[in-house]
């Protein structure tokens, strides 16, 4: 049973052979090849200018390998070695496109710069490691080059993605990003916001009843969460309208829903009557507040006239709650 803590299935990366670095090189290329493809993949349709920086990059990849595996072969013969990243402790790791999806342009942006850098230190490393003359020397002149991918990168995207090409494309993404996030969540937001706030305190007044009242809440935030989730799941598949999956649509529309009923829900959990109204009022105070700022942030709107209609809706609403409860 102890055995299993005793031993390890990787090597550390000093006892790795010239032949083992040289194979550990070539399937570093070629993952990082695939990454590259993966992610002009999953930007072309929406950033086509962009999918081509990576297409150059995963290119320039494929040419490091080749040049390794001639290396590997004039030295060494046919038989190339399965060694690969997780094999030897403390390589770095890369994630695969399908674990950071969805794509985004500024978060490829950074992962290739770090998987850039990583590859410059591992060649750097090897080159120390070897003997042999033309081995340093290539492990030397790919670590160079490495070093240099990220001007490489910022030369191509300069000529493929120009100002005006990668302005658009970031539009673009913000865009999507306030389609499939922001409105469907702030439209929730509004909505658990405000339309618990009556429920919510009707029910803390009529009762003066602390765990009552959060009860209510719970109740009122959770059912509306999940009422607003399936309507903005059911009614747009996002496939004519754009506005992204109507998974993610649901989810961002639904637990901002059940978020803005229980901010003002929470605080009821103390058992002190007038501490927790008192608290949830000015959680109510600052949700109407943040509302208004997302709406002049994300979506254009004028911030008073977005004051106007939230706080001034909601402060209705607040009213009629207490209103309602002290009849």
């Amino acid at each position: 049973m102890f055995s299993r803590f005793l031993t390890t299935s990787r090597r550390d990366f000093s006892t790795l052979s010239e032949a083992e670095i040289l194979a550990l090189a070539i399937s570093s290329e070629e993952d990082d090849g695939r990454i590259y493809t993966a992610y002009a993949d999953g930007l072309r349709a929406d950033f086509p200018a962009s999918a081509a920086v990576f297409d150059a990059m995963a290119a320039e990849e494929s040419e490091h390998r080749h040049r390794l595996i001639e290396l590997f072969r004039a030295r060494f013969g046919e038989t190339i070695p399965l060694i690969r990243r997780e094999h030897v402790r403390g390589y770095y790791s890369r994630k695969p496109d399908w674990l950071v999806r969805p794509l985004g342009l500024e978060k490829v942006r950074a992962m290739a710069e770090e998987m850039e850098l990583q590859a410059a230190r591992f060649y750097e490393e090897a080159a120390k490691r070897t003997s042999d003359a033309a081995t340093r020397k290539l492990l030397g002149d790919l670590a160079l080059a490495e070093r240099g991918h990220e001007k490489k990168a910022i030369a191509l995207g300069e000529a493929l993605t120009p100002a005006d090409v990668r302005q658009e494309e970031d539009k673009s993404e913000r865009r999507q990003f306030i389609l499939t996030y922001v409105q469907p969540g702030l439209a929730g937001l509004m909505d658990g916001s405000v339309s618990t706030l009556a429920p919510i305190f009707a029910a803390a007044f009529a009762t003066q009843d602390t765990w009552q009242t959060f009860l209510v809440g719970l109740s009122a935030s959770v059912g509306a969460g999940i009422s607003m989730g399936f309507t903005e799941a059911a009614h747009d598949d996002g496939v004519l309208s754009g506005r992204g999956s109507p998974l993610k649509r649901g989810l961002a529309s639904g637990i901002m829903t059940a978020l803005g009923g229980l901010g003002h829900a929470l605080p009821y959990l103390i058992p002190e009557f007038w501490t927790a109204t008192s608290l949830a009022a000015v959680i109510v105070f600052i949700e109407l507040w943040a509302i208004a700022w997302i709406q002049n942030r994300y979506m254009d709107t004028p911030f008073w006239r977005a004051a106007l209609q939230v706080v001034l809706g909601g402060s209705l609403v607040f009213a009629a709650g207490v209103l309602i409860g002290n009849a």
